[in-house]
């Protein structure tokens, strides 16, 4: 049978009521009855005479991540030239996409979940209609993601960034 060995732990509690330091380092033994000792030049040897500090409070805002996950299709030359709900005339070559809630100009990743193709667009439209959907996808964007027809996908927001090319954004 053999023994497990188990390692020293070291326990670093500050008092800040009475200002004092205790330092806990437990000792467990291992099968040949020897105690392991921390040398002296070792973290926790050197916690013990540390002074402990606060970190300063942030006031930055936890990142939430927005995703959605359902069936996506596509649409093209019945609505090549048309205008968008953006007031963009839609080019069926153009990365963009139709989402019914998110803001227009919103960036987001929409990954194929069958072959984990993913692609970044840009919603510049309203839909999909039918309410089984969740997206509907430019000619462009449903080629590179490998959709033929309607397929799962997930669709993640990403956050606004200053100076984003997108391919195809705006080449008219």
């Amino acid at each position: 049978m053999t023994a497990i060995a188990n390692q020293k732990s070291s326990i670093f509690r500050a008092s800040t009521w009475a200002g004092i330091a205790v330092v806990l380092t437990v000792g467990i033994t291992s099968t040949s009855s020897t105690q392991h000792e921390a040398p002296a030049n070792t973290p926790a040897a050197k916690s013990a005479t540390a002074t402990p500090v606060n970190p300063a409070p942030t006031s930055a805002k936890p990142v939430h991540h927005w995703y959605q996950f359902g069936k996506a299709s596509w649409y093209g030359q019945d609505f090549q030239g048309r205008p968008t709900a953006s007031g963009e005339i839609f080019n069926m070559f153009d990365f963009t996409c139709a989402h019914r809630s998110l803001p227009l100009g919103s960036l987001v990743r929409v990954t194929n979940l069958r072959n984990r193709k993913s692609v970044v667009l840009r919603v510049n439209d309203r839909g999909p209609v039918p309410e089984d959907r969740i997206v509907d996808l430019s000619y462009a964007a449903a080629s590179l993601l490998g959709v033929h027809g309607t397929a799962k996908v997930s669709i993640e927001l990403l956050p606004a960034v200053a100076h984003l090319e997108i391919p195809g954004a705006g080449d008219r």
